[in-house]
């Protein structure tokens, strides 16, 4: 039966279990949600239902269902987010959510919602949605620019060498080629583990069986990659818009603020921060925290661990500080004492970035990240570690020209101390270019308009209407 114009619309939200990929699935259940006729259910296993309630708890038209995750050989109980696991674990993770394809069958049979928005590791959605008459809507929560490069259909012509494009990328794009660390590591999305589709097999077979396509962007910053992403797809692509950091909740703690305020200048401090779930190498953190100290300024220096952090039986916090100061380099509490500071846990990230003392952000590239720092108005270092890192910090640094990469060695990736210092050096010289400094405002008054960021969501729904309407 065809769905009235107006009709209330019943969606299903089903992300992979990290949360680098359930944040975006909340964040567009929080916008949705405030459209009006909209209800969602948002799917998740038992172990992640006290937080993501939590964070869902402002949205009332959005109501968590918890799903049992199967048991998997070599899967720990209690596993259930790849914040929790091992690399290997985290792969085992996948085929435990391919197990649970019952229980989503039994749950759209009895909701028969509208729609199911799933992602990359839930390849079998549609062919159990659809049978149901429930459209199946792809949600990537990676940019425009990482799709384009690596999960399109033309990228399996030359799967063998990621160091170049596919067939038809946009020209204009500042990307012609990748060093070869970078290809190595792109190299992944075609690997097996266990038998079980590569990465690659699995976003390409989510989006050729999808009814459409949601991409977290839009065109004033990834038109070319969007179109393309189009073309070689032949779908409806729904833009949610930019990802805008919401206000922060909460205010910075009292030593924080008394620390940044030791200082005299307003945009001098360097907040260096790679997220929860990115770690560097003991090499890399020598590297950074020398290249650090040597560019003079103040600095506070956010370094998270896996959860072993060297003390396999113990997670507390006691034990990552441990970790962390020997891993330091020979000297360098004395030599810094007083202008730097490196901490190991959780901050509140955003409290510090638009504190006025803090003026440079170096970063891992996470798209997140990067909106963070462009709506603090922070200038961008980045020294991205993985996957759509890489292509974000070329988006932002090539096409959008806002912020510096750090340079590396092509073969390796490795940086250097002075790779560390030259960038936020090279930084401060742009920012003396006024044509640089129009970049960073425009972007970030175009992301803080309010009517124009309300705009993307309306219409957003409008098309979402239109193809459960019309299909």
């Amino acid at each position: 039966m065809p769905l009235r114009a107006d009709a209330e619309l019943h969606l299903v939200m089903y992300p992979f279990l990290a949360f680098g990929h359930i944040i975006p699935f909340i964040q567009l259940a929080r916008k949705l949600s405030a459209q009006p006729g909209m209800s969602i259910t948002f799917l998740t296993t038992a172990g992640n239902l006290p937080r993501i309630t939590d964070l869902l708890s402002d949205s009332p038209t959005v109501s968590v269902h918890s799903i049992q995750l199967p048991h998997v050989d070599g899967l720990p109980p209690g596993i259930e987010t790849t914040a929790d696991a091992t690399p290997a674990m985290a792969e085992l993770l996948k085929r435990a959510v391919d197990l649970t394809q019952p229980q989503v069958t039994e749950l759209l049979t009895l909701l028969r919602p509208h729609a199911i928005i799933y992602e990359f590791s839930h390849q079998w959605v549609p062919s159990i949605a659809q049978p149901l008459g429930v459209k199946a809507i792809f949600f990537s929560v990676f940019s425009s620019i990482a799709n384009a490069y690596l999960v399109v259909p033309s990228r399996r012509s030359r799967a063998d060498d990621t160091s170049k494009p596919p067939p038809g990328f946009p020209a204009e794009s500042s990307i012609s080629s990748v060093p070869n660390y970078q290809a190595n590591d792109f190299a992944y999305i075609f690997k097996s583990f266990d038998g079980m589709p590569c990465v690659y097999d699995r976003v390409v077979g989510c989006i050729d069986a999808s009814d459409a396509i949601i991409i977290k962007s839009c065109m004033e910053m990834e038109g070319p990659y969007i179109n393309y992403l189009e073309s070689e797809y032949k779908k409806p692509v729904l833009l949610a818009g930019p990802t805008v950091p919401e206000p922060a909740i909460g205010d910075l703690e009292s030593h924080w603020e008394e620390w940044l305020e030791r200082f005299p200048e307003d945009s001098s401090v360097i907040l260096c921060s790679f997220g929860s779930e990115t770690f560097l190498s003991d090499d890399s953190i020598k590297e950074l925290l020398l290249g650090l100290e040597m560019t003079g300024l103040p600095f506070i220096a956010v370094l998270n661990f896996p959860k072993s952090g060297g003390h396999e039986d113990c997670n507390c916090p006691h034990s990552h500080e441990e970790t962390l100061k020997q891993k330091l380099p020979e000297g360098f509490e004395e030599r810094v004492k007083g202008r730097g500071i490196v901490h190991t846990g959780w901050v509140r990230q955003q409290q510090l970035l638009q504190h006025r003392k803090v003026g440079w952000y170096v970063c891992h590239a996470g798209f997140g990240s990067l909106m963070e720092g462009i709506v603090y108005g922070c200038r961008l270092v980045m020294l991205p570690q993985r996957g759509d890192q890489f292509l974000n910090a070329s988006l932002f640094a090539g096409d959008l020209g806002v912020g510096v990469v750090v340079e590396r060695d092509e073969e390796n990736g490795r940086f250097t101390k002075e790779g560390v210092r030259d960038a936020v050096k090279k930084m401060m010289m742009m920012g003396n270019e006024m044509h640089v400094r129009e970049k960073e405002r425009k972007l970030k008054e175009f992301l803080m308009n309010k009517e124009v960021q309300g705009m993307f969501m309306v219409n957003f729904v409008k098309k979402l209407r239109e193809l459960l309407v019309h299909g």
